[in-house]
């Protein structure tokens, strides 16, 4: 079967970026060269890669990545740093703001 990666950059302005990909060196190397200049990456350079994680099934790659995309600052920032534990919590809404 065929991997795919699911990453996360930080860039140059603080935010972060997450994509898919089936040649995970192949893509940071465009990322890093500004291969595409209508990409999110493109004018926030240098960036630093965070987090990846394999797949061998594209579909749960695709889901991964989309639901990562949706996540809070904190719940990323948790998952790139191994907190594991905080994820479950970091869901919830906070009703009372």
């Amino acid at each position: 079967m065929k991997q795919s990666y699911v990453y996360i950059l930080k860039c140059a302005d603080d935010t972060y970026y997450t994509g898919i990909t089936s040649n995970l060196p192949k893509r940071i190397n465009e990322h890093t060269i500004g291969l595409h200049k209508d990409s999110y990456t493109y004018s926030r350079r240098p960036f630093k890669m965070v987090f990846y994680a394999e797949f061998t099934d594209i579909n749960l790659a695709i889901k991964t990545e989309k639901q990562i995309k949706n996540w809070s600052r904190a719940k990323k920032e948790a998952l790139i740093n191994g907190d594991f534990e905080k994820l479950p919590n970091l869901a919830k809404k906070n009703f009372n703001s």
